[in-house]
């Protein structure tokens, strides 16, 4: 659904019209809009042409000349198709151009030009043309730039302009401007809406052209009001006492360094002991303790050597066991 502000003659923000998106956001069917636009300008013609053939024309009773001798062709008329003056053969004969194109085909190609114009943004809506009861095209003619967007004095591009019935004052202020077509919301046809490049609705021609094509009610959206300013601050009178703010409270001073407090840093703990200095320290003490209690033999120290020096190590290690058994 497109929402479309509305432009008043004051020029003041209006309300906001929300236009069905089953009207004027409906698919283009651009062969559609050529069949009916063809059906609208072959009715368009009067089909009062007319020719008349050669019993028609006045004159030519008399035979020009004998039937033979002359050594010429035969000639029964003067007013045959073949002298100047005679009858015209095969000629145009009054009748009706006008194709029968069914009522859903013309809603549907009128609802994808309206929808065309209004996706290019070139479709406007007014509250009105004039404010007074009186007609003025000065006033109509500001109003219809603004909605158009063109700031020259003339209309460079042809404008639509729908109106609703009983708007006599707007039609009488419309009707002279060059390059404005001004239609009622019951004549409004596709034709009309591709020949001219803007479409300008006022809102009771809108509202009544939505329920005359089963669009429902007219949906209108005030805006909201602009928000007040913010109050100023007062300022500051001379001789007046102004309460400041309390200061914040000052940050606790960090230590000096002991350099210059003349006091020597602390040290710092020693890191605790790998896993290996923790085994040899546990493995000592385990000694000491074993040499100071009893008369032991002195651990074996491994070497890491071949397997044949492990395995004599080994025996030797078990032989001395064996003595001490």
């Amino acid at each position: 659904m497109t929402t479309v502000s509305v432009v008043t003659p004051s020029g003041q923000g209006g309300a906001d019209v929300e236009l069905p998106g089953e009207i004027f956001g409906a698919k283009v069917n651009i062969p559609l809009i050529h069949q009916v636009v063809v059906a609208q300008e072959a009715a368009a013609r009067q089909g009062t042409h007319a020719t008349k053939t050669r019993g028609e024309v006045r004159g030519g009773g008399k035979k020009p000349y004998r039937q033979k001798g002359t050594g010429r062709a035969r000639q029964g008329s003067l007013r045959a198709p073949q002298y100047a003056g005679g009858g015209t053969v095969h000629g145009p004969v009054p009748r009706s151009y006008e194709q029968r194109t069914p009522k859903k085909m013309k809603a549907a190609a009128l609802r994808g030009a309206l929808s065309d114009r209004t996706s290019h943004g070139r479709l406007a809506v007014v509250s009105a043309f004039v404010e007074d009861g009186e007609p003025s095209t000065a006033d109509a003619l500001t109003v219809l730039r603004t909605a158009v967007g063109e700031a020259g004095a003339r209309l460079q591009r042809p404008v639509l302009v729908v109106l609703a019935a009983d708007d006599e004052v707007a039609r009488k202020s419309l009707r002279n401007i060059p390059r404005v077509r001004v239609l009622d919301s019951g004549q409004l046809n596709t034709y009309d809406v591709l020949v001219c490049d803007h479409v300008v609705f006022t809102q009771a021609a809108l509202a009544e052209f939505v329920a005359r094509t089963g669009g429902g009610e007219l949906v209108t959206v005030d805006k909201p009001a602009a928000k007040p300013a913010r109050a100023a601050k007062p300022k500051a009178v001379d001789g007046e006492d102004t309460e400041k703010p309390a200061a914040k409270p000052a940050r606790a001073a960090k230590p000096k360094a002991a350099a210059e407090e003349g006091e020597e840093p602390a040290a710092k703990p020693a890191k605790a002991p790998s896993s290996r200095a923790r085994k040899t320290a546990t493995a000592s003490a385990t000694e000491s303790a074993d040499d100071s209690g009893a008369d032991a033999a002195p651990p074996v120290v491994k070497q890491r050597s071949s397997g044949t020096s492990r395995k004599s190590a080994s025996s030797g290690s078990g032989a001395a066991k064996e003595e001490q058994q």
